[in-house]
Parts: structure tokens; sequence; C-alpha cells
């Protein structure tokens, strides 16, 4: 568990701007286990009440935010601490959190309807959310009908986030990409897997300091269509002068015929 601090931006090694959150994951302690799940510990309270008086046994103090969690070992024992040590820069995350609240919304914020029309007298009808059902049959409006009503606040989760950063000493992971919820918002961060080594191309400006960027499978069908048409062009041209040269020697001949007939003659 952690907290959503703030967003920010990182340059890869292409020196591409790349969008990144800031979370501030503290350590958080094992209260208890059972079952394959355990029960973490994240933040501290300024009082205690003596309900928490087990979790004060265990941890030396009440926690803040308590979250159980599935994981299928039982490697963890009670009072142990997990931190950000556990994440590698490159893995994939999932990030659960509650969205920022909106109030009550309308129809078009809340679900992008798209309004009633513009012109023709419609002097109210702008954000209006139009028909809701039928008519006698079936007489009611069906469950689950878009309408306005509360937005955000509710849970969501982000998947296939990748880490970039893992600062120890800080406590602090750096994700690309956004997460749900305002700042100093609880956190849940799951590993799932690895992120695959994908090369990133170099920058353009790359080729003006001498690095000659390789063509691309397009470019390369396109200087084939070119040679090949200069080809077939060069062919054409060939062929029309021995077709012209044919026809002028064919005409010498027909003229010394005539003159020979009229010799005869």
């Amino acid at each position: 568990m952690g907290l959503k601090l703030n967003m920010t931006a990182r340059f890869d090694k292409w020196e591409h701007r790349v969008p990144v959150t800031l979370i501030k994951a503290d350590p958080n302690v094992i209260l208890s286990q059972k079952d394959g799940k355990v029960e973490l510990g994240f933040g501290r309270r300024k009082k205690v009440k003596k309900t928490q008086n087990a979790h004060v046994s265990v941890a030396g103090f009440a926690p803040r935010f308590i979250k159980e969690v599935t994981t299928g070992e039982s490697n963890f024992a009670s009072g142990d601490k997990v931190t950000v040590s556990v994440f590698e820069p490159g893995d994939l995350v999932k990030v659960t959190g509650i969205t920022k609240g909106k109030g009550f919304a309308g129809g078009v914020k809340r679900w992008g309807f798209a309004g009633g029309p513009k012109t023709h007298g419609q002097s109210d009808r702008h954000r209006a959310p139009g028909s809701i059902g039928q008519t006698t049959t079936p007489g009611r409006v069906f469950k689950g009908k878009k309408m306005a009503g509360h937005l955000g606040a509710s849970k969501k989760t982000i998947n296939n986030l990748e880490v970039l950063e893992v600062d120890s000493e800080n406590n602090l992971l750096v994700i690309k990409g956004s997460v749900p919820g305002a700042r100093m918002g609880l956190l849940l961060i799951t590993k799932t897997g690895k992120a695959k080594a994908v090369p990133a191309g170099p920058p353009r400006e790359a080729s003006r300091q001498g690095y000659t960027l390789p063509p691309s499978p397009k470019e390369d069908e396109k200087q084939d269509r070119q040679t090949t048409k200069k080809e077939t062009s060069k062919q054409d041209e060939n062929q029309q002068v021995t077709t012209k040269e044919n026809r002028k020697g064919d005409r010498k001949s027909e003229e010394k015929e005539k003159e020979n007939a009229t010799e005869n003659q």
C-alpha cells in the first residue's frame, strides 16, 4: 500500500518524455496471516482505540489503513515488513484506488450523452437526457438505465502499469502513467509480471549526429516500386525507339520500290 504524491515526467534513454506518478510506499507491517492471506497495516494513527490493542502489540503502533491481501505463500510472519524493495524496474503492476468524487453529475458528463438538438427552437434541450422508457409496454423503466447521479468516488483498478524507478531510501515508486485517486489517496499496488523489453527507436535528431536510421519496410517497398517503374519506363522507351527505327526503315524501302517502279515504266 502507498499514498499518491503527484505526477511528473521522466526521460528515457532515447530522450522521450514519459508521464509518471510518484507513490510514497512506506514499509507495510504484516499484522496477521491465515490460509494464504496476509493482513497488512500502513500508516500511523494519532489516537489508539482499545479494539486496536492487538495491532499495537504486533506493529508497535496503530496502523491507519488495514488491508487483507491474498498471497498464497506462508513465508511471512507477524511483525515482518514489506518494503518497496520487492519491486524492480520493469515490473508490471496493477494499482487500485478510489477515484476523485465529482458530485451529482448529469447524463452528458456522467455517461457521455450527446444531448439534444441546438437549433429549431430548442432552448432547454441541449443537455437533457431525453426519453427514459417506452409506453404502456413495459410500463416501467428498466433497471440500470443510464441517468444523472453521483459520479466518481468509486473503486477502480488500472492494469499493466510499468515500474520505472524504485527508491528504497526514500520509499518511493515511480510508475509509468496515471493512477486513480487524488493526491495523498490510498493505493493498493500488486505485482503482476514483467514488462516486455521492446527496443524503442532513436529520435529523429540522432540522424544529425551521424546515426543513420534503418529504412522501414514501407520505405523499402517504395524504393522497389520506384526501381521497377524506372526499369519499365526504360524498356518502354527502348521499344518506342526500335519501333520508330523500324517504321523509318519501312518508309525508305517503300520509297525505293516506288522509284524503281517509275524507272521501269
